[in-house]
């Protein structure tokens, strides 16, 4: 049974950091592409960033230099690191899996067939 358990969100202040992680179990973690989505208020669902066994990562341009995501093969733990937060990232965060890296660097939620539940980051101006 696979199962993805995000944590460590919370509230910030703009210009803080928080770090928030993604615990899996139920597949081998290693071989299987990773990503962050999130989705605002009134938003719709965007991807955030990717990364796969080798560690390439793609991330969406509005976090470029800002996020880094990262993987714990030994953990089976994903993470998110988010630093210079703005008020324009609060949303629900959610990790997702798959086993095709196929496409892997477009983002698309289509392409995931794991996820999480969701961990709340919110940013106040």
């Amino acid at each position: 049974q696979v199962q993805l358990v995000e944590s460590g969100g919370g509230s910030v202040q703009a210009g803080g950091s928080l770090r928030i992680s993604c615990v899996t179990s139920g597949y081998t973690f290693s071989t299987y592409k990773m990503s962050w989505f999130r989705q605002g208020p009134g938003k719709e669902r965007e991807g955030v960033a990717v990364i796969i066994t080798g560690g390439a990562a793609i991330y969406e341009d509005s976090v470029k230099g800002r996020f880094t995501i990262a993987r714990d093969n030994a953990k089976n733990t994903l993470y998110l690191q988010m630093n210079s937060l703005k008020p324009e990232d609060t949303a629900m965060y959610y990790c997702a899996a798959d086993p095709s890296v196929s496409g892997w660097s477009r983002l698309l939620q289509s392409s995931y067939k794991y996820w999480g539940q969701g961990t709340q980051v919110t940013v106040s101006s």
